[in-house]
């Protein structure tokens, strides 16, 4: 979810906009071993709302699906993409993409949808942090230390008490930082919403 000042108006698309395809939940999940056929399925509220299928072979996988472009006709779409592996530091191999884009072939370890699975280069597309402004992150790390030390989410809601175990000391600096973050946050919406002038 965004912040105030996120969306497709506000700048390029993030990858958030886009369905993708990671290859290291693929390799997690066994997907990668040569010979396997099977499918891939995105939901939404528990409904399935696109597939893929794909036939893995020892150094590439076809993937197969449809295609439609901005309310045109369905295009049946079959193509290889080819996996590119790296010795780890301590033994094993890590998978990753090329990019099958025209004249891209980057080793990238997602691809995201489109009329062919790309990289986030190709498709010009933005990390959702990115996009945000000052105020927006420092809410953001606000409710990170929120969540850390076990308050009530929301920094309007106030300070909440030690959690039990932390000491002191940890305590009072991350109840600084944490103050901080809300006093830019609070700043910059103020800023915004033209409360404050400059």
């Amino acid at each position: 979810m965004g912040g105030f000042g996120s969306g497709r108006k506000w700048g390029k698309p993030t990858v958030d906009d886009r369905r993708s395809l990671d290859v290291r939940r693929l390799a997690r999940d066994g997907h990668l071993t040569p010979g396997t056929a099977c499918s891939w399925e995105w939901t939404r509220r528990g409904e399935v709302v696109s597939s893929i299928g794909f036939y893995v072979q020892c150094d590439r996988i076809w993937l197969t699906y449809q295609h439609q472009e901005r309310g045109g006709e369905w295009r049946n779409m079959s193509y290889p993409v080819i996996l590119d592996r790296t010795p780890c530091h301590l033994g094993g191999q890590r998978v990753w993409w090329r990019c099958p884009a025209r004249n891209c072939g980057r080793r990238v370890a997602v691809l995201y949808a489109g009329e062919v699975f790309a990289c986030r280069h190709c498709y010009k597309l933005a990390y959702p942090s990115q996009r945000e402004t000052c105020d927006d992150r420092s809410s953001r790390r606000a409710n990170t230390l929120r969540r850390r030390l076990k308050w009530e989410p929301g920094i309007l809601n106030g300070n909440g008490v030690k959690p039990k175990g932390m000491h002191w000391r940890t305590f009072w600096r991350l109840q600084a930082q944490h103050d901080a973050f809300v006093n830019v946050t609070l700043t910059g919406l103020a800023r915004r919403f033209r409360l404050l002038d400059n």
